[in-house]
């Protein structure tokens, strides 16, 4: 869903959002976001305070679009089978989107910028409450709800998720990411047998 440029605000996130989808985190800076958007770059100051508050504000544009699309793609899962299959489709999304380039490009940016470390940490924690719901419910499909806590497993789902994220951009390489995923669609199915035999 691109952002529309309804007020000043608008125009400087879709600027700052662009910029850091192509020029990654050390290229994103006030002067090549203005650019970008042909603004001054006075109007980042004023409106967001510092270059650190904009990309977050980026990061949780991009969050927020994405989380309403899994949210609504992860009602209802059932099976462990379903849920691979949603995870792929998502993450084929997310890299299509560039939301994987913006999520990377913010974590390593925070190794440069500590300060955005805790802050990038507090926007994760609702994916992990997303992922710990769809957890529960798919060790329920398989009667498996005592193998370890959903919140630790979701944890493990969650960073996984961000360290393949982190692999295939900085490797420019998707396959072993499909490789992974198409791991975890046979391993489902073996799991789905398991539970069905229960």
């Amino acid at each position: 869903m691109p952002l529309e440029a309804t007020s000043t605000k608008d125009r400087i996130v879709q600027a700052a959002l662009a910029t850091l989808k192509e020029e990654g985190f050390a290229g994103t800076s006030a002067r090549a976001i203005a650019r970008r958007g042909n603004f001054n770059q006075a109007l980042i100051f004023y409106h967001f305070g510092t270059l650190a508050d904009l990309l977050l504000a980026v990061l949780d544009y991009t969050s927020e679009v994405r989380f309403e699309r899994y949210s609504n793609a992860m009602k209802g899962i059932t099976s462990v089978e379903a849920a691979v299959t949603i995870a792929t489709d998502l993450y084929r999304e997310d890299l299509a989107a560039g939301h994987i380039t913006v999520i990377s490009e913010m974590i390593a940016g925070s190794l440069e910028r500590p300060d955005l470390a805790p802050e990038i940490v507090k926007r994760m924690e609702p994916w992990i409450d997303l992922t710990t719901d769809a957890v529960k419910s798919m060790l329920a499909s398989i009667g498996a709800e005592g193998i370890a806590p959903s919140r630790t497993i979701a944890h493990a789902i969650v960073a996984l998720y961000l360290g393949i994220n982190l692999m295939s951009h900085l490797e420019h390489d998707d396959e072993k990411a499909e490789d992974l995923f198409e791991a975890a669609k046979r391993l489902a199915s073996l799991l789905g047998m398991l539970g069905a035999a229960r």
